[in-house]
């Protein structure tokens, strides 16, 4: 009678730890949201360096969405690194018609991790 009352109290608790897990875990954030979340946080400590805009392309996400990538490249501590932003949505910044090879950019980068930069954000543009 006693381990019956114990396997149901049990129970109870994991069924009560489940559904209260279920209810309160967090949501995985969309990739646009944690873009932005990016792009805000190196706006805010990001160190600035000289670039070069090398190309804007135009592709097809794995999502069947057209992205709009800015290509450029920026030297930090005798390292060139090469890399590209999605600038879809911060098109209204931007004349993506005069970005072409050789446009001298502002590139913001953390200095942890250098590779990870950018060259637009909402409130801030690199580009001159």
């Amino acid at each position: 009678m006693i381990s019956i009352r114990l396997y149901s109290i049990a129970l109870g608790a994991t069924g009560l730890a489940l559904a209260s897990y279920a209810m309160l875990r967090r949501k995985p954030k969309d990739p646009d949201q944690l873009e932005l979340t990016r792009r805000t946080w190196l706006n805010t400590i990001g160190r600035i360096t000289d670039g070069t805009v090398i190309d804007v392309q135009e592709i097809i996400s794995p999502l069947n969405r057209p992205a709009t990538m800015l290509i450029y490249q920026y030297d930090v501590a005798g390292v060139s690194y090469e890399a590209s932003q999605d600038v879809t949505y911060l098109r209204q910044w931007i004349n993506l018609h005069s970005c072409r090879l050789g446009v001298p950019t502002s590139v913001k980068y953390d200095t942890r991790n250098p590779g990870n930069s950018m060259v637009i954000a909402e409130g801030w543009v690199g580009l001159r």
